[in-house]
């Protein structure tokens, strides 16, 4: 296969060598560039070709196998031609277009499209017409191959050509080329096949699909999971600045390995000590004889750069920065914490930290403590991600206190790499994690979060700690909502499924009923204690919490006896069993008080035995009882709580409050998965021709008639309206509209206050629209109204699209009315929005209940409402120019949903993270 004949290189100063585009003069589309996570974990950069990249592509050629160069090439092609060297490295960036993964300063891969000739497309290298499909092409080095590099390639490409305006890739491949044939083959696009003389041509559209998209996140997913595998499943562990001092956090990491006993070897780095604690020590991580796998660094931030040079001359797959004086330490740590990530990504290494306390993973097999803390919890099927490496030592003692038993554990600090996405993706798949904990202090790239978290609720419970709730509020950007505790987090987690607590105390309190019992069928729930009292506050609080008494509070008595309270429980636990073996109730609140002549331990071991086995979750309350959780604890091997073992908590409020949040995710993961479904009639090409047309360089608003046009192509329509001036004009218009209609001032601050003092409705006479003008413009001091035609009478409701810093855009439904706006009574979800987001987010104010036919009105056409709110979330997607959208008021009846007004404001769309090819961000 050659390729075609290069055009024009870009203007502008070339960089001087294969890892540097800092200088690549103007039209390069630097944000091409990313740093991308290849199958086997590890990272490689992969940005477009510029000539300066020539004697790196020489040397790629040059090790490349003979048969690799034939299965390109078709042909032995020893050497690059200078012709062809000049041809491969200067590109266009549209018709032609090429990207290098890089390792270091060397080339490991080049992926090219050339434009071929055709018809239609924009930027050709004709006229004004250029092609619209290319032939595309890859190599891949011998000893990088079967890292997923050519799909890489593959889907940076199709973006990239997609942005140019192409729609087709072809390529000519040799049917003995498997590894090629098996590209294309798995990327999810709907590919045609021709056969002739050995060779196969394939040809297929590059506009994403769902298979595509999902054959995309499947190899994300898999990539990110073994990049942070490789990271808690290390060989061999180095500790750069392992000191002798046992004040100094060095001497703590080597500590805490060796007394963790690591299943390998571990290589103290100091090049002022011949040995650390007994372990020889090394004066660079270079003169180490063995691999090194995982380097924890302990040095002051200053020393960074030498560390770094020593570790990628050594092939160290992975750091882990203790130390802190990075971004931490203000603008000039930033610099430095950036650059350290830059170098270590571009050779192919992962970096946690800086400023974090490290990484452990209980396996046995692997055993592995590499963080400050001296002590972590016994072995459990728990995964923890904490963001602040300050409080990671606290969260450790906390769940070794409470019992809780983790499977491995992260502490991110600055979070400048790894973070709890990467996480996410690998507890998915971790068969030792069937629970996840997260501690976050901000969202890297939350729309990425939103889709992982979804995807993992479904089947591993996530809790989750979010801090800095009142550092700002996206309440503040709906003029008529009051201030809401962080919308954007509060819609993302419900959407997601995630079990959000507010304190540490109530993220053990939930992780431990999920860790140790079976999820809840329902709400109902039973009470057992010895104490009426007692039983009257828990069944208050389980009332508090929207859960319900499977029957009154069983009260067996202060003088019972162990077996009495053992046979109360069982009976509760089964009581009203049928022949499918449930009872009534889905759950059991054990609240006791021991007798002082028994020991509480006594009871707790009577009521570990009673409900062992039972496929209902039990929570216990013993007040004034000393070793009670121990007696509750079904122990593993190792001595640490395991499947079976009874949560006990110290307040009945604490235990129903853990029991409710477990019961409505329980209720969350028996709902439908969601499906992102398109409404019929959408238009998205013509609604993009109109963006264009009406401009998003700046921010402003559209005219009527332009939102109007805009919401027709996504099958929204408004109801019919004109906007005159004067009352001649106004009896014109509603003679033309055809009465009743309405006549609205032009203000918007008259026409939506509650009052509809700026809105006269019902009018049906030519006097009466004059009478109607006359009152307007009276009140207005303006001669000009809207005429519109009279919609269905129905409950007023509110549905924009709102901006967010970090989630892009947010939609939010609300009704309108006085109260409802001063009560803040909105409802939010982030964007995209399922069919299964809409149908709750109709129903989610609390004043909904007036939609459903309150006190024997006629309910309204949920469904209308729910179809108006995806194809609102479907501009929102598929328009990010869109910066604020308002449809207000809808009207919702038995007869429909009915716009009657809408604001809709263009300007330059924000940054999306989470869309296009895999890159990591």
């Amino acid at each position: 296969m050659t390729p075609s004949p290069a055009s024009a290189p870009p203007a502008g100063e070339q960089p001087t060598t294969a890892t540097d585009s800092s200088d690549a003069g103007p039209g390069y589309p630097r944000h091409w560039e990313a740093d991308v996570v290849a199958s086997d974990g590890g990272i490689v950069h992969l940005r477009p070709i510029l000539p300066s990249d020539a004697d790196a592509l020489l040397r790629l050629h040059e090790s490349l196998s003979e048969r690799t160069r034939y299965l390109r090439f078709f042909g032995p092609y020893p050497r690059i031609s200078p012709r062809d060297l000049e041809r491969f490295t200067t590109v266009d960036h549209r018709s032609r277009v090429a990207f290098i993964c890089l390792l270091g300063h060397e080339i490991i891969a080049v992926g090219r499209y050339e434009g071929l000739p055709g018809d239609g497309g924009p930027g050709g290298t004709t006229g004004t017409e250029g092609p619209d499909s290319a032939e595309v092409a890859f190599v891949v080095r011998d000893s990088h191959q079967g890292r997923g590099l050519g799909s890489i390639l593959l889907e940076h490409l199709a973006a990239a050509a997609r942005e140019n305006g192409l729609r087709r890739f072809e390529a000519e491949v040799l049917i003995e080329n498997h590894q090629m044939v098996r590209v294309f083959r798995e990327a999810g696009y709907q590919i045609s096949r021709e056969f002739a003389e050995g060779v196969l041509h394939l040809e297929f559209d590059i506009d994403p699909t769902e298979r595509s998209l999902a054959v995309r996140d499947a190899r994300e997913q898999r990539a990110e999971a073994r990049s942070v595998h490789n990271v808690l499943h290390p060989t061999s562990v180095a500790v750069i600045g392992a000191s002798t001092d046992p004040a100094k956090i060095g001497h703590a990491v080597l500590a805490n390995l060796l007394r963790g006993n690591f299943t390998g070897p571990v290589f103290p780095v100091n090049p002022e000590a011949r040995s650390v604690r007994g372990v020889r020590a090394y004066s660079s991580v270079t003169e180490i004889p063995d691999e090194v796998d995982l380097a924890v660094v302990a040095v002051p931030a200053s020393g960074i750069d030498e560390v770094m040079d020593s570790c990628l001359e050594k092939g160290v797959k992975a750091l882990v920065v203790v130390s802190a004086g990075f971004a931490d330490a203000g603008e000039g740590g930033t610099v430095a914490e950036r650059r350290l990530v830059a170098e270590a990504r571009v050779h192919g290494m992962r970096v946690i930290g800086p400023n974090a306390l490290g990484v452990a993973n209980t396996d046995p097999e692997v055993r592995l403590n590499a963080t400050l803390a001296p002590d972590v919890p016994g072995r459990g099927r728990v995964g923890f991600f904490s963001q602040s490496g300050a409080l990671g030592i606290a969260i450790l003692a906390a769940a070794k206190e409470r019992g809780l038993g983790l499977s491995t554990f992260v502490s991110a600090g600055n979070r400048a790499d790894l973070s709890g996405n990467d996480l996410l993706q690998y507890w998915q798949t971790d068969p030792a994690t069937d629970v996840v904990l997260l501690y976050l202090e901000t969202f890297g790239n939350p729309r990425k979060f939103a889709r992982l978290a979804r995807r993992l609720a479904r089947t591993k419970p996530i809790v989750a700690v979010k801090s800095g709730r009142h550092s700002g509020s996206t309440a503040a950007l709906v003029a008529s909502a009051a201030p809401i505790d962080d919308d954007s987090v509060k819609a993302l987690f419900e959407q997601a499924g995630v079990i959000r607590v507010e304190t540490l105390s109530e993220l053990f309190d939930t992780a431990l009923l999920l860790a140790y019992q079976p999820l809840p069928a329902g709400p109902r729930v039973a009470v057992v204690g010895n104490s009426t009292a007692l039983g009257v506050l828990v069944s208050d609080a389980l009332l508090d919490e929207g859960m319900e008494l499977a029957g009154p509070p069983v009260d067996v008595g202060t003088a019972a006896a162990p077996e009495e309270f053992a046979a109360a429980v069982a009976k509760a636990i089964d009581d009203g069993a049928g022949a499918d073996g449930h009872g009534k109730a889905d759950a059991l609140v054990t609240v006791f008080v021991p007798p002082v002549a028994v020991p509480g331990a006594t009871y707790a071991r009577a009521l570990r035995e009673a409900v062992a086995g039972a496929d209902k979750p039990v929570v216990a309350v013993f007040l004034a009882a000393e070793g009670v959780p121990a007696e509750l604890a079904v122990p593993r091997e190792d001595g640490s709580p395991g499947p079976g073992s009874v949560p006990s908590y110290p307040s009945p409020e604490r235990a129903t409050a853990a029991l409710a949040r477990v019961s409505r995710y329980a209720r969350w993961r028996a709902r439908p998965v969601g499906e992102f479904v398109s409404p019929a009639g959408l238009d998205t090409d013509r609604a993009r021709e109109l963006v264009l047309r009406f401009g998003a360089v700046e921010r402003h608003e559209l005219t009527d008639g332009q939102a109007v046009e805009l919401l027709a192509c996504f099958g929204i329509p408004v109801i019919e309206f004109r906007r005159v001036t004067g009352a001649d004009a106004a009896v014109a218009a509603a003679d033309e509209l055809g009465y009743p209609v309405a006549l609205k001032a032009v203000g918007v601050h008259w026409r939506h206050r509650t009052d509809l003092v700026g809105v006269r409705l019902d009018v049906v006479t030519p006097a009466g629209v004059r009478q109607a003008h006359a009152d307007i413009a009276r009140l207005t001091g303006q001669d000009e109204v809207y005429v519109q035609r009279m919609a269905p009478k129905g409950v007023s409701c509110v549905l924009d699209v709102v901006e967010d810093p970090s989630f892009g855009s947010l939609l939010s439904f609300g009704l309108s009315g006085m109260a409802t706006e001063l009560l803040g009574d909105r409802a939010f979800r982030v964007v995209p929005v399922s069919d299964q987001d809409a149908a709750a987010l109709v129903r989610a104010p609390r004043a909904a209940p007036l939609l459903a036919g309150y006190r024997g009105t006629e309910p309204v056409r949920l469904d209308a409402l729910e179809d108006l709110v995806l194809r609102v979330g479907k501009i929102a997607e598929d328009l990010p120019e869109v910066r604020s959208l308002s449809l207000d008021p809808v009207l919702a009846s038995a007869e429909g949903a009915f716009v009657t007004g809408a604001r809709v404001v263009l300007g330059p769309p924000p940054t999306r993270h989470d869309g296009g090819p895999r890159r990591l961000r």
